[in-house]
């Protein structure tokens, strides 16, 4: 097997048999009210710009459109890895058809992988191994390889983004560059300051209804819908965008693939994960910027539906949470103390994480890509 290619692979099987797929969704989400498909969506994002329009869209379109991207870069965070398949189960319940655009081109002009397609296409599959792993329901999933969707259909591609380009001039381009991960101080080459317009035309070429991505991703999908103000187009792409997890240390905003005691990583061995989470910023009694509570709120009680703390009787007895705002009001009061917390969540992401751990163990190909993509690490 060639773990670089991205035809003929089994991610490929699950793109093409994905949009037949897809059909059948409509008759699923029958059995839920539109004001239940709405909240579920809604549900997803930190912020929707424009709620109203998600509502006007599920009332008259029976399998709306979302659209996510990622380009493949390396080891995948769980926020990537869990959080995104959380959400993506949410959005093929509430009846949508969820396109994933594996965005190897980009990777290109990022220089991710030092620039080389073949590595980024590698990492891509990787990615989808661990989707697939984590249960993510891919009968409502299409991942499309952008360097093969764009030469396929050129003719509608570049004139679009030519347009987009046309219609901006470089400063509001710059402006976007935190999409790349990059600030507007950064020098760029020619080629990252042309990525924001080639995203920007990706949401029109996927046909896209909702952008479902992170906060990080917000001004590109503003950019799209200043581009429909330009063009006259009425229905503009409805933008939800999930919360960014941050990373473990105190003050740190955001996960950093360059900082492996930031985040825990899907291929994180238990010992890993224990440790990384022992050694987190929790501070006693504070909820606001202790990573500790994100991934309690964002990963373990959308997985699991509640969280189960184990102690002494003397440190006041098992207890199992149900909802959030329970556990923030122990935690605020001191009844729920962090060395109470961390083995609870190291205990949970384990739990979550042991399928994959298991997939990439037992599956011949899955331990091919996943050792090819080391090597890359090693020598990037």
């Amino acid at each position: 097997m060639d773990p670089s290619a991205p035809s003929g692979s089994s991610a490929d099987a699950t793109a093409s048999s994905s949009s037949s797929a897809v059909e059948d969704l409509a008759p699923g989400m029958a059995a839920m009210s539109l004001q239940d498909r709405f909240e579920l969506l809604r549900g997803i994002g930190e912020e929707c710009i424009q709620e109203d329009e998600l509502m006007n869209l599920l009332q008259k379109k029976p399998v709306p459109i979302c659209y996510d991207g990622f380009e493949p870069s390396g080891r995948m965070h769980i926020a990537q890895g869990i959080v995104k398949t959380i959400n993506v189960n949410k959005m093929v319940r509430a009846g949508c058809k969820v396109k994933i655009w594996i965005a190897d081109w980009f990777a290109q002009l990022n220089n991710k992988m030092g620039g080389d397609l073949k590595k980024i296409q590698t990492v891509g599959r990787y990615m989808i191994e661990i989707w697939r792993a984590a249960g993510m329901n891919l009968d409502g999933v299409e991942f499309l390889w952008s360097s093969e969707e764009i030469n396929n259909r050129a003719n509608e591609y570049w004139p679009l983004v030519m347009d987009i380009a046309c219609k901006n001039n470089v400063k509001r381009i710059m402006r976007c560059c935190q999409i790349m991960g990059r600030n507007d101080s950064d020098e760029l080459t020619a080629a990252q300051i042309f990525y924001p317009c080639m995203q920007c035309a990706d949401i029109f070429f996927l046909k896209a209804d909702i952008c479902q991505l992170g906060m990080d991703q917000r001004k590109v999908n503003v950019l799209a819908r200043e581009y429909c103000t330009d063009i006259k187009r009425k229905n503009k792409p409805i933008i939800l965008s999930h919360h960014m997890l941050p990373g473990f240390k105190e003050g740190q905003e955001k996960m950093s693939k360059s900082d492996p005691s930031s985040a825990i990583f899907m291929e994180d061995d238990e010992a890993q994960v224990n440790l990384k989470i022992k050694q987190a910023f929790c501070p006693p009694n504070v909820v606001d910027g202790n990573p500790c509570l994100e991934y309690i709120k964002y990963i373990v009680f959308p997985w699991f539906e509640m969280f189960e703390v184990v102690r002494k009787e003397a440190n006041g007895g098992n207890k199992t949470f149900t909802n959030m705002d329970e556990l923030i009001d122990d935690y605020k009061t001191g009844a729920l103390h962090p060395a109470d917390v961390k083995p609870a969540l190291a205990k949970a992401i384990n739990q979550i994480l042991q399928p994959i751990r298991d997939h990439f163990n037992n599956n011949s190909e899955a331990k091919i890509l996943l050792n090819t993509v080391k090597k890359y690490r090693v020598t990037n």
